[in-house]
């Protein structure tokens, strides 16, 4: 029998970026952990000060711009030379090496097809976007203008919202998991 332990977040409202940037670094320095971080726009540097991973979605846009390009190949190999071969403007449908030309076109559009939908079919699956699913956002207002930062609480309660206040969070409050 296992037993459960809730664990309690405090989130920590900001009102500037530049402020919760500052806020993010002296709460990391003090060695809380960060649960997440609400922003209403992409904050520069907000990803370092975190200690986040460097993401690797330029890997997968690499490789799933090569699956379409060797779907590319293999779809024009097989509609274009061995299915049904014509003779357009001239050019024999011999081999695929000597109609590439006409093909780079469909090779180009492919590639960035494949990669530009599988990437955001990757973004979703990693981020568990799905439709239908329940907003995880804790605090409206990080949609507008606000910010807002979980901080896993450890040790002291006065000690964390002493140090939030000082990094200058205009409102803190406590939710349990």
């Amino acid at each position: 029998m296992s037993t459960a332990t809730n664990k309690i977040i405090i989130n920590a409202l900001y009102d500037d970026d530049d402020v919760l940037l500052k806020g993010v670094k002296q709460v990391k320095e003090q060695g809380y952990a960060i649960e997440e971080v609400y922003t209403p726009f992409p904050v520069h540097g907000l990803d370092h000060a975190m200690g986040l991973k460097r993401t690797r979605i330029a890997i997968a846009a690499f490789l799933y711009g090569i699956l379409g390009l060797a779907t590319s190949i293999a779809m024009t190999y097989g509609m274009m030379i061995i299915d049904w071969p014509m003779n357009i403007g001239g050019k024999p449908s011999f081999t695929w090496g000597e109609n590439m030309p006409a093909f780079v076109p469909i090779m180009f559009e492919l590639t960035v097809f494949f990669a530009a939908h599988l990437m955001v079919w990757t973004f979703f699956i990693r981020n568990d976007i799905y439709p239908g699913r329940k907003t995880q956002n804790p605090d409206p207002r990080t949609t507008d203008d606000k910010f807002l930062m979980e901080v896993e609480l450890k040790g002291e309660r006065e000690v964390l919202m002493n140090l939030l206040k000082e990094s200058g969070a205009i409102e803190i409050s406590e939710k349990s998991n």
